[in-house]
């Protein structure tokens, strides 16, 4: 006996607002949208450089190797253009509970999160 899947209306994705959704989800998970300690997230040249091959290999094996999607969202500057730079690096650091995303505290610090989160904005990671 084949069992009919129901079918299921998705409602149209509206570019930029899946930052605040997953912003509210983060909140509502008991996360910390907001770094107050945070530093404003310089790095020197070497550890930019390690910080860079983390991404592209680490984040790169969900988000994509070139960062332009896969399991996980892209992480593009157009895809994160309405992102909080603080917000970003909280979900860097805390990872989205109930989800493949997960925290990296531990691996990196507030600082590099924050280096991150810019980078990605910026579209400077190598």
């Amino acid at each position: 006996m084949r069992i009919k899947a129901k079918n299921r209306r998705r409602s149209p994705r509206k570019p930029g607002n899946i930052w605040s959704v997953l912003a509210l989800g983060f909140v509502a998970a008991g996360g910390a949208p907001s770094l107050p300690a945070l530093a404003e997230g310089a790095v020197d040249a070497a550890r930019g450089k390690q910080l860079s091959y983390l991404v592209r290999q680490d984040c790169g094996s969900c988000h994509g190797m070139t960062l332009k999607g896969g399991l996980g969202r892209p992480l593009l500057p157009e895809t994160l253009a309405g992102a909080d730079a603080r917000t970003l690096a909280a979900i860097i650091l805390d990872g989205i509970p109930g989800t493949p995303m997960p925290p990296w505290r531990g691996q990196i610090d507030e600082t590099e999160a924050m280096w991150i989160a810019r980078a990605l904005k910026e579209g400077t990671i190598e």
